[in-house]
């Protein structure tokens, strides 16, 4: 019994073998068939590397330059006030009347303070202007109310909540 096991262990090994050749054969024919195929690249990765790898400004020679660059200012000027409320405009008395600031200030709403010699004008007389402009654009809790920063409309510039608070303590007098 011991050499017919031996003559089925050689054969099952032969077998094994050829078998393990014929896998070996169809990973390496994959391969190569893999290979000869081209894949497209894909649109969002190629645009992915491409903004990766720009350069982060522009270069600007020449009178050509100087165009391209007066452009690129324009540009970016016409960017940064397009989110801007009003326009970019910084008349107090539109930013005032149109925006959040009439809600509660002409009524006194939360204890905002209004447009009035004992209103505005007592604020004015006792911290100043410059502290009610700092504390309309930072925001203030006090102990008759809260101001919001920036009136709660946090698109609104320095220069038009300045002009806001100004055109207030103006009718306040």
């Amino acid at each position: 019994m011991r050499a017919l096991d031996l003559v089925f262990l050689k054969k099952f090994s032969i077998l094994i073998a050829f078998l393990v050749a014929v896998g070996v054969g169809l990973a390496l024919f994959a391969h190569y068939l893999n290979g000869k195929k081209v894949y497209p690249a894909d649109p969002g990765a190629v645009r992915s590397t491409l903004d990766r790898i720009a350069p982060e400004g522009a270069v600007y020679a020449g009178t050509t330059g100087a165009a391209q660059q007066a452009a690129a200012a324009a540009a970016e000027q016409a960017a940064a006030t397009a989110n801007v409320p009003f326009g970019g405009s910084t008349d107090g008395a539109t930013i005032f009347n149109d925006g959040p600031c009439t809600a509660c200030h002409t009524g006194g709403v939360g204890g905002a303070p209004k447009l009035d010699a004992a209103g505005i004008g007592a604020r004015v007389a006792a911290q100043g202007l410059d502290e009610l402009i700092k504390k309309a654009i930072a925001g203030f809790t006090g102990t008759t109310g809260t101001m919001p920063a920036r009136g709660g409309n946090a698109a609104l510039t320095d220069a038009q909540m300045k002009a806001a608070v100004e055109y207030m303590v103006a009718q306040s007098k």
